[in-house]
């Protein structure tokens, strides 16, 4: 829609994985012819897609994009996109930030989030890290989103720190993170703290992962699950505390050394009551999976979760819910 809206003067986009008949690109191809400024980064170091990268690169740079090829040193692994539109003397943003890369044919087989926002201070930020990697550089700080390397994994360790503080008070201290991996040291460390503190944490792991929870005295607190269905688990979620207080991310990094320190990544806030609240029902129903779901005890050892209840599948009722809405949008349009 932005490359042919008459009043959008710019669109800029991280570009990690792309399908080989990208209708993504096409559209920033078509919107450069259409005089717009477009802005993307193409990371030619995604594995297994250097080949397709490039070539799509070539036609991006063809139509007119300016194309910048990734940093030094770092993987811009973020899913950022940022459409400038002006109207007369008035300017608006639309961002968009997700967890999974924009590619229509994995789009299909994995599970992600997206959130799309008009909020100026992501906005602002999201500006900030084009700016960088056009420059070269990796931003340094910003305000509401969350950037790897530099402004990420520190402001994730200060969450978990308010958890402590939280419990350690006498409150309710309480972490929530869905991500496909964990292996930052930092992270791991911060998550034993805070499972001493009296923190409940709720793990969801699809893949690796360097935490034993449920030993006595030290991860008594932590509850870590893997599911593995019929779709790719690929979301990331970070949750911090309960209630009204509660802050919601979803991100592009798992918490992984890789991602924390050495790759562009971005968080970003859900701010919104009602998404807060959807995000929130969809990570219960993930822990109440006892289909698909395998909890990891403090031998290291993974095993199918039976509870005796009803059964619950989260893959399919998200799939179900899913059609449900568009069911009754397509009714509200008619």
């Amino acid at each position: 829609e932005a490359a042919d809206d008459k009043n959008v003067v710019s669109i800029k986009m991280t570009l990690y994985r792309v399908a080989k008949h990208s209708e993504v690109v096409e559209a920033l191809c078509e919107a450069a012819e259409n005089g717009k400024d477009v802005l993307v980064l193409v990371e030619l170091k995604a594995r297994f897609d250097e080949e397709n990268n490039i070539e799509w690169s070539r036609r991006l740079e063809k139509a007119g994009c300016t194309v910048i090829y990734g940093l030094e040193g770092y993987k811009v692994h973020s899913k950022l996109c940022l459409i400038t539109k002006r109207s007369g003397t008035k300017t608006e943003y639309y961002t968009q930030i997700g967890t999974g890369n924009y590619n229509e044919k994995t789009s299909r087989l994995y599970t992600d989030l997206s959130v799309m926002t008009c909020d100026k201070d992501i906005a602002k930020d999201a500006i900030d890290v084009f700016n960088a990697l056009a420059s070269d550089d990796t931003v340094k700080s910003v305000d509401k989103l969350l950037v790897a390397p530099n402004c990420l994994q520190n402001k994730v360790l200060d969450m978990i720190d308010g958890q402590i503080a939280i419990a350690q008070s006498g409150g309710e201290g309480y972490i929530g993170v869905k991500i496909n991996s964990l292996t930052d040291k930092k992270i791991i460390d911060r998550f034993i703290e805070a499972s001493r503190a009296g923190v409940k944490i709720d793990l969801v792991v699809r893949g690796i992962c360097c935490l034993i929870p449920g030993v006595e005295g030290e991860t008594d607190n932590i509850r870590i699950i893997s599911i593995v269905g019929r779709f790719l688990e690929h979301s990331r979620i970070y949750m911090f505390g309960k209630g009204e207080e509660r802050k919601i991310y979803i991100a592009s990094a798992d918490f992984m050394t890789r991602n924390t320190l050495r790759r562009v990544e971005v968080a970003a806030p859900i701010l919104d009551e009602d998404i807060k609240a959807q995000i929130s029902m969809m990570f219960d129903k993930m822990l109440a999976d006892n289909c698909q779901a395998r909890e990891l005890d403090s031998d290291g050892e993974y095993t199918l979760v039976s509870d005796g209840k009803e059964p619950l599948n989260s893959q399919e009722l998200f799939y179900d819910l899913a059609y449900e809405r568009a069911s009754k949008a397509e009714v509200e349009d008619k």
